[in-house]
């Protein structure tokens, strides 16, 4: 693949995450936004002091969630599109729009969901702020040692696929995945900072929200940028007007 193809595959990524971003936040709005004014609520209701507001709720829940959702949206949809640079015809003999697929799959479970369900998104009220270092530490180290382990057993596979076959070695990859994963929600360190009042139902509907903001995230970037590395990476050939023929080639 030349730098001229990858630029152009970079182009398309970031303007596909621009795309899903803009999806994303419908989702966030709808969804999630509701549950984050309830969660304020509630810590209001709880405080005994009251902080001034440096930065409105109303500009926080437009302007500041689509300026935070489609940056992330622009960046991360670049990285993905490199990522698919390399991923592309050395995880099997896939299309572009199936590796596109695929490796918004594979992220979205490495980079999100496996750090979500040892460490799952809190709203407002909820977590101590002497500890809110200590609880991103803890997250970030969750989700780099999520990415490599995916990528070790994306190596492992490959190594093991002449000698099991291309099934088995998956199984056995997947399988060595969630055996280190499953250690390391065991030995990393439980954070529970859930006030005993705070309602349940609101703090599951807040992460659900999370959740499916991810989901449309991801899963709407793999559709637009397969389909548009698709285009790039297999034009349609070039036709002939109606009534005229192509003269042969001598």
């Amino acid at each position: 693949m030349n730098s001229a193809t990858v630029r152009n595959l970079l182009v398309r990524g970031m303007l596909a995450g621009l795309a899903a971003g803009v999806l994303a936040l419908v989702v966030a709005y709808l969804l999630g936004e509701p549950n984050v004014d309830k969660a304020i609520s509630f810590e209001d209701a709880h405080a005994h002091e009251h902080e001034m507001e440096v930065v409105s709720r109303s500009l926080q829940s437009t302007a500041g969630l689509a300026t935070g959702v489609l940056v992330y949206g622009v960046a991360f949809g670049g990285i993905a599109a490199l990522a698919f640079c390399f991923a592309l015809g050395r995880v099997g003999r896939f299309s572009p729009r199936a590796t596109a697929l695929l490796l918004s799959g594979c992220a979205l479970l490495a980079v999100y969901v496996v750090p979500f369900l040892k460490y799952p998104a809190n709203p407002p009220s909820v977590g101590d702020p002497d500890t809110i270092g200590k609880r991103t530490t803890l997250y970030f180290l969750m989700m780099v040692l999520s990415v490599l382990l995916a990528v070790a057993a994306t190596l492992l596979g490959k190594r093991l696929r002449p000698s099991l076959g291309t099934w088995w070695a998956t199984v056995t990859a997947v399988a060595a995945f969630a055996v280190v994963i499953a250690l390391a929600y065991q030995f990393l360190p439980v954070i529970n900072e859930v006030p005993a009042d705070f309602p349940a139902t609101l703090l599951w509907r807040f992460r659900l929200s999370a959740l499916a903001i991810q989901l449309v995230l991801w899963g709407g970037f793999g559709l637009v940028f397969g389909e548009l590395a698709h285009r790039q990476l297999n034009p349609k050939p070039a036709t002939a007007p109606a009534g005229r023929t192509v003269p042969a080639a001598n």
